[in-house]
């Protein structure tokens, strides 16, 4: 308890507090000895403790019920001019009973709110260990939410506290091992009470989980000295992990995809891309031309190898045209079989400049690569003539760079031979980033200088329309349903 806290209790006339049906209360016992003789209490006893009950509102309509009643029996003390002192566990406004009372009365009487050491701050008091250091991320959740909801707040952090265990553990232990961290977790019960139990979450038995215990997901910087700290290199299964960062930055990450950059030992990729990952304390960054794949590709097995947690960053998603398949194919190896590799999928640069303009991917489309830097230009050739004549939308993929300048032109009048010269083109240019700029023009006046790298280029079908809404908004779509031969 604070000192404002205990000159609070000393002050007052009226000392209310929360309790279930055994009329026991932790708040109360905690200032049991900060109380006289002389006070009045208002034990406020919930008419429910879980979400059965045959209040025709149901649990909710069964508590707001209840807060009525209370903040009125509090009014009337008010009203008669005592003080009133709302015990309240943890911090009054922090998932406390407290605010219920505060939103109801606050407005009507002076009011002194006075913060309190949450469980969040006395479980990692009680673990010895930091919740987080530098830039990382504290995320706080309420056990109740679905598994699968937890499971991708969990991935995306860096460290958390899980509040509002007992009957949710089974749900919380599940969602942790789904975000691949419960081997990070540790458990806290009745923090800095008696009863008080800390250790690995792993290791404890759901039956005996209180509700009045939390999951902690300490900070991932390793301590200078001693303590547990994360497991050793040499003792833990090294693994590749295939990222993609989509097609810009932080706002295009997946929640799986953040967690795993931010688990990494090692990020391995082309510079441009791991300069978009933030930086963390112990975390090495190996950066690399975009032409070397296959060998970024063995160097983070090798690091693999020796226990080492590797990211591969790709741009996108590893899997379209990116670093996925140098990375599955090196492992294909049988110097590295053993070593565990994932890809996790990334928002994909056709998806994002499709979401810009409309919706052009919206039937049936290809994905092409014109680069002829890893197959002959007659192989793409022939693919760009099949998939137009299957009048296939065309998203066209790496279509030209400072040494492949007429790949665009050359693809123009492939398309030509099959599409009217008012086809729209969308012409997406980092899509995401700083230079974002996307572009409709027609097939017809589709210009290759105006193309480089960073564009992709979404060529509609014959069915795809380009129409404006409102004075300035122009939207390219194609639609679900295909026109029906005669």
């Amino acid at each position: 308890m604070t000192v404002r806290a205990v000159e609070v209790i000393a002050a007052a006339d009226v000392i209310a507090y929360h309790s279930a049906r055994h009329g026991r209360s932790i708040a109360r016992r905690i200032a049991e000895k900060h109380l006289r003789a002389d006070h009045i209490e208002e034990p406020l006893v919930y008419p429910v403790t879980t979400e059965t009950t045959d209040h025709p509102g149901g649990y909710r309509g069964a508590l707001d019920d209840f807060y009525e009643e209370a903040a009125a029996r509090l009014a009337a003390h008010l009203d008669a001019g005592r003080t009133v002192a709302v015990l309240a566990e943890g911090d009054p406004l922090f998932y406390g009973s407290y605010q219920h009372m505060h939103k109801r009365l606050a407005h009507r009487y002076d009011t002194e709110v006075i913060p309190g050491v949450t469980s969040v701050s006395a479980a990692a008091a009680r673990l010895g260990e930091p919740l987080v250091e530098a830039e990382e991320v504290l995320t706080i959740l309420p056990g109740t939410l679905p598994e699968e909801e937890l499971a991708a707040r969990l991935a995306s952090t860096d460290s958390a506290v899980v509040m509002k265990l007992g009957r949710t553990f089974g749900r919380v232990r599940g969602a942790l091992e789904r975000a691949g961290r419960l081997d990070e977790a540790r458990y806290v019960e009745r923090a800095t009470m008696d009863g008080e139990r800390t250790g690995r979450l792993a290791d404890v038995d759901p039956e005996s989980v209180p509700y009045f215990s939390v999951a902690v997901l300490p900070s991932r910087v390793a301590p200078l000295t001693g303590g547990p700290g994360p497991e050793p290199v040499a003792d833990r299964r090294g693994e590749v992990v295939v990222v993609g960062t989509g097609p810009a930055g932080p706002l295009w990450l997946t929640p799986e995809t953040r967690g795993a950059l931010a688990a990494a030992d090692d990020l391995v990729g082309y510079t441009t891309y791991i300069d978009r990952v933030p930086r963390r304390p112990g975390q090495q960054r190996h950066g690399s031309d975009n032409r070397v794949e296959s060998e970024r590709a063995e160097f983070a097995l090798e690091l693999a190898r020796r226990g080492r947690r590797v990211a591969v960053v790709s741009g996108g998603d590893p899997g379209v045209f990116a670093m996925a398949t140098a990375v599955l194919e090196a492992a294909s190896q049988d110097a590295y079989e053993d070593i565990a590799v994932r890809v996790l999928p990334g928002v994909t640069a056709a998806n994002a400049a499709a979401a810009r303009a409309g919706a052009p991917l919206g039937h049936d489309y290809a994905t092409i690569s014109l680069s002829d830097r890893l197959k002959p230009w007659e192989v793409i050739a022939e693919r760009l003539a099949a998939a137009a004549a299957a009048d296939l939308v065309l998203a066209l993929y790496n279509p030209g760079s400072r040494s492949r300048t007429w790949q665009v032109g050359k693809a123009r009048e492939l398309l030509l031979e099959h599409r009217t010269p008012d086809t729209p083109v969308v012409l997406g240019r980092d899509v995401g980033g700083p230079e974002e700029s996307v572009r409709v023009v027609r097939l017809g006046d589709l210009d290759p200088t105006e193309v480089d790298m960073r564009t992709l280029l979404i060529i509609g079908s014959s069915q795809t329309r380009w129409t404006r809404r409102g004075a300035a908004d122009e939207i390219v779509w194609t639609p679900r349903r295909y026109p029906e031969g005669d």
